[in-house]
């Protein structure tokens, strides 16, 4: 996992999850507008290309240029716009596509495999590239800048809220003590230093690594990802889908899955699909671990 991409072949290594319980729910036809609205690889969008055909259109947006690189591999034509923006800005990427409402929507929130193979960003905890961990590394502020500057407070709220750390105090506490002395820089900086905290310590051996929460709390802090994910669904989304249209989430943790289980909840907006959210079968399970975690929702536009 460790070369970056000037270093490796640069074809896509991401599997995407779900993508037989993807295409079963979105229950596609030849002529249809769909967005993904988080394009990635293009995994799913290639099967959703062939299924809508070249009567349909597909619209790919990705927060990160280089996830929309792999993509333009994997689906072209006429049909096809890739865009480099957020879904949340998908009213006004339509706007300038000309086009006014969608049929379906599918948001896949999990983070890339070819984004944890790139080095220059720190997603791994022994990346020795940067710890950015931004989608877009044009935008805000990255995690080392997050970690050099925000106070213990601020530091333990990100870990509380968005990793749903139980140390998060202490370690935010400690993380502030020895910036000074040793600025956390990399992505195995940052594991480093949270295996070196006391509390954690003290918590003995485990099979995950420590620093899990902590790495998942700043990549959702730096990106706004929660954010993303409410204004998305329940507005920017809602805006562009027609009446009866549909929209597929796939989360990876209980954050985002609240959020979009309360969402469809709306019975003014949404005619709720899953109950209960749709899961890897076991074979996928065993052949993608990261299909583990993943759960499938879906909902349709009522009337409004």
């Amino acid at each position: 996992m460790e070369p970056g991409p000037s270093e490796i072949d640069l074809r896509a290594v991401h599997v995407p999850v779900l993508m037989r319980e993807v295409l079963a729910q979105m229950q596609l036809q030849p002529g249809m507008i769909v967005v993904d609205g988080t394009v990635g690889a293009g995994g799913h969008s290639r099967e959703i290309l062939r299924q809508i055909g070249p009567q349909g259109r597909l619209i790919g947006l990705d927060r990160d240029p280089m996830m929309l690189g792999h993509a333009a591999k994997q689906v072209a034509g006429e049909n096809v716009s890739l865009c480099h923006a957020s879904y949340v800005e998908l009213p006004a990427v339509l706007e300038k596509l000309g086009i006014s409402g969608v049929d379906r929507i599918l948001l896949d929130l999990g983070l890339s495999s070819d984004q944890l193979s790139d080095a220059t960003r720190g997603f791994s905890f022994s990346s020795q590239g940067p710890l950015d961990l931004r989608f877009d590394v044009t935008q805000g502020q990255s995690a080392a800048e997050a970690l050099a500057l925000w106070s213990s407070q601020e530091l333990e709220q990100a870990f509380a809220e968005f990793g749903e750390e139980p140390l998060a105090r202490p370690l935010a506490e400690f993380l502030v003590k020895r910036r000074g002395a040793h600025p956390i820089r990399t992505g195995a900086d940052l594991a480093a230093a949270v295996a070196e905290c006391p509390a954690f310590r003290r918590q003995g051996p485990s099979d995950k690594n420590p620093a899990t929460r902590v790495f998942q709390a700043l990549r959702i802090a730096v990106n706004q990802e929660l954010d993303h994910v409410q204004r998305g669904i329940s507005s920017s989304c809602f805006e562009v889908l027609k009446t009866g249209g549909m929209l597929v989430v796939i989360t990876f943790h209980s954050l985002e899955d609240r959020l979009v289980k309360n969402e469809f909840r709306r019975r003014e907006h949404w005619e709720n699909l899953t109950n209960k959210p749709v899961v890897g079968t076991p074979q996928e399970q065993r052949f993608n671990p990261r299909s583990r975690s993943a759960k499938l929702r879906a909902a349709i536009k009522r009337m409004v």
